[in-house]
């Protein structure tokens, strides 16, 4: 955390403000690009290493414009919208440099995997923002935990529920994707359509896809880990200490030492406390120049 703290104040200033509004504005253009431009994200963008190896880095910055779903167009504006609010959020609870890190610790995680999976799979996954996007979710599940959303745009279920369901389903796809092949013949034939049919494909390199967004999250919050300070739990106590505070301070009855009066009594008077009396002795506005001092 003191390391995390160090770089920030070195490198904080450059840290991109609002950095969502600006990646929804990449997520659009590369869904422009999706639905006018045919192959031309899968064959000039898109993170394919082997591609990368002969020359065209850029793949490595521009695979992140692909949208974070290829559903209709109207779940996509609302797909847009939940993760402009989820990165909105995340930014103004952390600030902006440390919700810079932990994206661009997804993109770094996703390049890293995908030249682990070219060179010890010999295959080329093209990653998207798929995981990127679930990292983010996962952040926003463990800050806010109690916030509901509408499934279907009708049930009401808390993030910690959904983000719960999703880590089950994240852990199944590693679990059955590195230790599938080492079950028995006949029971990798009994479970693999079942399987399928959830959605969890029993391969080592889809595992490893899936890990990274777990790493992502795993490493960030232990590198952050008492980042408690600045949870919206945390502000909310403060909010609401302060909150009680400042009632108390107004329903504070005051009482001139002299005549008896009272600010409940007499709420256009003015009461202070007297800096020359030996005591808390208090008087209102026509006593205090006037009195005998203690």
């Amino acid at each position: 955390m003191k390391f995390i703290n160090k770089i920030e104040r070195k490198f904080g200033k450059y840290a991109i403000r609002n950095l969502m509004f600006y990646i929804i504005g990449l997520y659009i253009l590369g869904l422009m690009i999706q639905l006018f431009g045919g192959d031309f994200y899968y064959n000039y963008l898109s993170l394919n290493v082997s591609k990368i190896l002969t020359g065209e880095v850029w793949r490595i910055v521009t695979f992140i414009i692909a949208p974070p779903t290829d559903s209709s167009l109207i779940f996509m504006v609302f797909t847009l919208y939940l993760y402009y609010m989820i990165g909105t959020v995340l930014e103004n609870v952390w600030g902006a440099f440390r919700f810079n890190l932990y994206f661009f610790m997804g993109i770094l995680f996703h390049v890293i995997a995908a030249f682990l999976i070219y060179f010890i799979f010999g295959e080329n996954y093209e990653f998207t923002t798929y995981y990127i996007n679930l990292s983010l979710f996962f952040a926003f599940a463990l800050t806010y935990p109690d916030m509901e959303f509408l499934l279907f745009f009708v049930l009401p279920i808390k993030v910690k529920w959904l983000a719960f369901i999703d880590a089950i389903y994240m852990m199944a796809t590693i679990v059955f994707g590195y230790g599938f092949q080492f079950l028995p013949v006949q029971m990798q034939y009994d479970m693999l359509m079942p399987l399928i049919q959830l959605g969890i494909v029993p391969s080592p390199v889809i595992a490893t896809a899936a890990l990274v967004s777990v790493l992502n999250f795993v490493v960030f919050f232990l590198l952050t880990r008492n980042y408690k300070r600045i949870s919206p739990k945390e502000i909310k106590r403060k909010r609401a200490y302060k909150k009680q505070v400042n009632i108390a301070k107004n329903n504070m009855i005051h009482k001139c030492a002299i005549c008896g009066r009272t600010s409940e009594e007499f709420p256009e008077l003015t009461f202070r406390y007297c800096s020359r009396c030996k005591g808390n002795y208090e008087y209102c506005q026509d006593h205090l120049f006037t009195h005998e001092h203690r």
